[in-house]
């Protein structure tokens, strides 16, 4: 699984918004690198690889502007600060949240295994993001014209990590609600590391998430804020933070993987009322609910809202009582989550007999493409056609969608099927391409 830190939709507003041909460029490069992380099959998590330098718990690599990852050696266990200000922050937030988990969860690097940690920073020229790619961690330098370097606010280094401890455990499929948890579930551990880090007890906290990633005059407090989910920003290069905090806001959406960071805001206000209500720090009592829910067996790759509420209200209770049960119960119904079975999958789109509807969603930039073809319009439409009596839609499953990545949806015939860029079959891309009207996408 690979997981990105800035939401496809927000890069998107900010190289429409400002106009500026250079953050128009930083949005297309962040994009074209979208081709170098190519999504994985599903399966098995795959197993850590240690570079053949890495130095006791965790080691930190530049590269130096390039994409290759890990890069070079910067700075190993017990060394001491490089003054790299990235290395030297990447080192440090690494150290804290690992020591999180294990001495507040018991839990011995990302895999559980105790493997060593790698980092990687200074990927890309300017480029705009974090992300846990599966293996490793990897921070941008940043824009310096709307984004500071992504290894300032620590949190954004715990939330990766914690994306990596999601893979190792439930492996939330990265859609839909799952997907929404998956990134609630980072920024639910990233919170606690940062509370832990500061000091702060539940109650003294903030419970933002990304403060000081943004550059000064940008009218933001942070990226998300988990106790008031859609009031991070409000800013004519942002736009409006779009994050919603109740199901009856819940966003409906082909993009973005089906909305997972826009509603990841459910379960992130969930878990901030739940820790509030049961008091003290936020990794005590909470946190060993929250984690004893995604690691204890019951929540699986599809699980949703309701389904994880389930589970984190069983293990209140059996970890801590009745009392302690009621109130994350309660925790959830202001958010409009009962605790019980998922909702069914979502049913395909509607389109009319005798027509494909391709989407094109995700990605860094976050540009959503949505086309339609009638099978008898023309050339085009009969080679379509040709091509989709080529095509078992039902033959198209298990295939692993990583974070903010290219994906399409194909509709047709009552069927929907979401596949990765990579995983486009020749036919697929040659669909996506027709209905699209634009290039062949690249395919494996």
């Amino acid at each position: 699984m690979s997981c990105c830190f800035v939401p496809p939709y927000l890069l998107a507003h900010i190289a429409e918004a400002t106009g500026d041909p250079h953050a128009a460029r930083t949005c297309a490069q962040t994009r074209a690198l979208d081709a170098a992380l190519r999504e994985r099959r599903a399966g098995s998590p795959p197993a850590l690889v240690v570079p053949s330098d890495a130095d006791g718990t965790k080691t930190v690599y530049t590269a130096g502007g390039t994409t290759r990852l890990p890069g070079e050696k910067a700075r190993g266990d017990d060394e001491p600060p490089t003054g790299d200000l990235a290395v030297d922050e990447a080192y440090d937030s690494t150290g804290v949240v690992s020591t999180l988990f294990a001495t507040a969860f018991g839990r011995e690097g990302i895999d559980g295994e105790g493997t060593p940690v790698t980092v990687t920073v200074h990927y890309g020229e300017r480029y705009d993001n974090a992300f846990w790619d599966g293996r490793q961690l990897v921070f941008g330098d940043g824009d310096g014209v709307v984004f500071e370097r992504f290894t300032k606010p620590p949190d954004v280094l715990f939330h990766e990590y914690a994306h990596g401890v999601t893979q190792f455990t439930a492996d939330l499929t990265y859609a839909d609600q799952s997907g929404a948890l998956n990134e609630s579930m980072s920024d639910c551990f990233a919170a606690m590391a940062k509370q832990r880090m500061l000091g702060q007890s539940a109650a003294g906290a903030d419970w933002l998430i990304g403060e000081g990633l943004f550059v000064p005059g940008i009218a933001a407090v942070a990226l998300r804020s988990m106790r008031e989910p859609g009031t991070a920003y409000d800013d004519p290069v942002l736009g409006k933070d779009p994050q919603v905090g109740s199901m009856s806001d819940d966003v409906q959406t082909e993009a973005d993987n089906g909305g997972v960071h826009l509603n990841s805001g459910i379960p992130n206000r969930a878990f901030t009322l739940a820790a509030l209500a049961l008091g003290g720090n936020s990794w005590e009592v909470p946190g060993q609910i929250w984690y004893a829910a995604l690691t204890g067996g019951s929540v699986g790759s599809g699980t949703g809202f309701a389904g994880f509420a389930a589970a984190s209200v069983e293990a209140a209770e059996r970890l801590f009582g009745a009392r302690e049960a009621e109130l994350v119960g309660d925790a959830w119904a202001q958010v409009g989550v009962v605790p019980g079975m998922d909702p069914p999958a979502r049913a395909p789109a509607e389109v009319p007999p005798g027509t494909v509807r391709v989407v094109r969603s995700g990605g860094f930039a976050g540009l959503v493409r949505v086309g339609s073809l009638a099978l008898g319009d023309g050339p085009a439409g009969a080679e379509v056609a040709a091509l989709l009596e080529r095509t078992d839609f039902a033959a198209i499953r298990d295939v692993r969608t990583d974070p903010d990545r290219f994906v399409y949806a194909f509709v047709h015939d009552g069927q929907e099927v979401t596949v990765p860029e990579s995983a486009l079959t020749p036919e697929l891309a040659r669909v996506a391409s027709l209905v699209l009207g634009e290039p062949l996408p690249d395919t494996p």
